[in-house]
Order: structure tokens, then C-alpha cells, then sequence
């Protein structure tokens, strides 16, 4: 009798896994906050017009290009109760922004308006310019209080840019899931969540793009191949966003502590997190903070790794990854 049970069980456990196999991989794709998504998952059903209308609700919470978003509307100062999605977002980067002390800094939008990096054109700012605007940066003065998000200043601004994408990775990702796909990639330019594994039943392969030797971008080629597996990739690189002026280069990264572009020396952070809105915001950070600065918040953060492209003291291109990403990387 026992046996006969054990028998069924292993024979109806092996159907479900051929049949599990045998499932087709759905592959999505279009536009979102301005950029292109893919999502490959394991489905009988598609589930493309549900991933839009979860993206739109994250556009509707977070873009500065949507004027009706709760952040544009909080940043023309009108009375809005904020809604969870933009709560959740708020919390974790004033999180973020307390592990790097303040490196990451959503409040960082008049900066980089004045810069030219964000929704407005700008032209290159003055130091009293810089100055004057740093009285308006600060995350700390900034708070959500009974749903409603009250500033030290009206004139202060939120920029959740570096955090949106890796974020709609995640909403996408919590959707599939309680749709019960258990096999998925969702990128939006380049942020990427994922879990279980590909058509080929491998991790999925997700690659680190390289400098070009110039310097002026990025090649095209690929540094590296990581695999993933249940885990989050997020991506910030100064090699792909950064122009000249007066014969200097500035990149597209802001400190908002001294209100200029960033000179640090890393080309590019890829951070890998449990959730991709977290990775998005600690490789935003660490672009800001230099390699000494990303390792010191690392070696607090075990549930961190990253993968880090900088320039040497003689300026050529180097690696540095934490220890537990070795067995991550494919190819090199």
C-alpha cells in the first residue's frame, strides 16, 4: 500500500515538472517612464495588459513627466494625499538615504535641473547658483506625515528617478508572482528583477555593459555576465551620461552635498538586491559616494553585492566586486 502511494507520488511529481517544462515563455515589451521594458516569464497566458496597467500606476505615482502624478503634484505644492505606491518609495529612500548619509537624496531635482540632467534644459550653473540652491536639498527636511508630505521649504523638490525604474521592476515582479508564474525577468532600462529561471532552465544571464576605451561611453561590449536567480540588478554608470563644457566632463550623477556633478572615480556601480528598487538606489549612491564609500556601506550590508567598474591611479579600467559575486559571474 505504502509503496503503491510512493509510486503515484513520484510518477504524478514527475508530470507536473514536464508539465511545468513544457510551459511556454511569454516575452512583452514596450515603452515606460521613457524608456524601453522586456519581460520574459513562464506563462499558458499573457499577462501584458495587467504589466501595463501596473506600470501606469506607477507613473501615476512617480513620474515628473506626468503632470498629474502625485510627485508632480507634491512639487507644485499642492495638497495631494500620497498614495501607497509613492509612500513605500518615500520610505525606502529616506532609508537609502540615511545608510549612505545622504548620498542618495530624492530632494536632489533642483540641482539637477540646473545642471540640465532633468525635465528642464539648464545651462551651467554658477557656484552662488549651486549655492543657493543647496539651501533647498536635504532629504531630512523633508517627511511624510498622515499621508501628505510636508517640506522645510515650498521651493524644495523630489526627483524619484533613480529609484522609479528598479521600482516598477518590482510592482511587475509582485504581480506575476501572485498571478503564480514563478519563472520571470522584468527590465526597464536596464534594472532588472527576476526569479526562478529561464527557458533553458538556467538563472537568468544578465549582462554588465563595458567602457568603451575612449572613455565616451559605453562599447557596446559586455565586462561581464552575471547569473541571477531570485535576486535584483540595478545599474548606474557615468561612462553612458555625462557631457563637455569649458573642456570638462561632467557626469550626469549630482552630490548633493557639494551641489556639483560627481568626480569620483567609479565608471559604473551594478548593485544586486533582494528588491530592484533597493539596487537602484544604492547603485545611485554609490556613484556619488566613490569606491571607499560604496565598500564601507557594503561591508554593512551582507544582503548587498556589487559589481564595480573604475579607473586606477595610472586611469585605466578596473574591477572590483564583493567577495560573495564570484559565484555570480559567467564570463569575464
Amino acid at each position: 500500500m505504502k509503496l503503491g502511494f510512493l509510486a503515484f507520488l513520484v510518477i504524478g511529481t514527475v508530470l507536473i515538472i514536464r508539465q511545468q517544462q513544457a510551459m511556454p515563455y511569454q516575452h512583452d515589451e514596450g515603452m515606460v517612464f521613457g524608456t524601453v521594458y522586456h519581460i520574459a516569464y513562464q506563462s499558458d497566458k499573457n499577462y501584458k495588459a495587467d504589466i501595463e496597467r501596473e506600470l501606469q500606476k506607477v507613473d501615476n505615482a512617480l513620474s515628473m513627466f506626468n503632470q498629474e502624478s502625485v510627485i508632480s503634484r507634491i512639487n507644485r505644492n499642492e495638497d495631494v494625499v500620497v498614495d501607497k505606491m509613492f509612500k513605500e518609495v518615500f520610505q525606502l529612500a529616506e532609508r537609502v538615504s540615511q545608510e549612505t548619509d545622504g548620498a542618495f537624496d530624492i530632494t536632489v531635482a533642483p540641482l539637477v535641473n540646473a545642471w540640465g540632467f532633468g525635465f528642464k534644459e539648464g545651462v551651467h550653473p554658477d557656484q552662488h547658483t549651486v549655492d543657493s540652491l543647496l539651501h533647498i536639498i536635504g532629504y531630512e527636511h523633508v517627511k511624510c506625515q498622515d499621508d501628505r508630505i510636508v517640506k522645510g521649504d515650498r521651493r524644495m523638490m523630489l526627483d524619484c528617478s533613480a529609484i522609479a525604474k528598479g521600482y516598477g521592476c518590482d510592482v511587475v515582479a509582485r504581480m506575476l508572482k501572485k498571478k503564480g508564474v514563478n519563472n520571470y525577468m522584468v527590465e526597464i532600462g536596464g534594472e532588472v528583477a527576476t526569479a526562478g529561471v529561464n527557458d533553458q532552465r538556467e538563472p537568468w544571464h544578465i549582462g554588465v555593459n563595458a567602457p568603451s576605451p575612449s572613455g565616451d561611453g559605453d562599447s557596446g561590449k559586455l565586462q561581464a555576465v552575471l547569473k541571477l536567480k531570485d535576486k535584483a540588478l540595478a545599474t548606474s554608470g557615468n561612462y553612458r551620461n555625462f557631457y563637455y563644457m569649458g573642456g570638462k566632463k561632467y557626469a550626469h550623477t549630482i552630490d548633493p552635498k557639494t551641489g556639483y556633478p560627481v568626480q569620483h572615480n567609479i565608471l559604473s556601480a551594478t548593485v544586486l538586491a533582494n528588491d530592484c528598487a533597493t539596487a537602484d538606489a544604492y547603485a545611485t549612491a554609490f556613484m556619488v559616494m566613490g569606491l571607499d564609500g560604496a565598500r564601507e556601506v557594503l561591508e554593512k550590508h551582507s544582503e548587498l553585492m556589487a559589481y564595480l567598474i573604475y579607473t586606477d591611479e595610472k586611469g585605466k579600467y578596473s574591477i572590483w566586486y564583493s567577495p560573495s559575486m564570484r559565484q555570480r559571474i559567467i564570463e569575464e
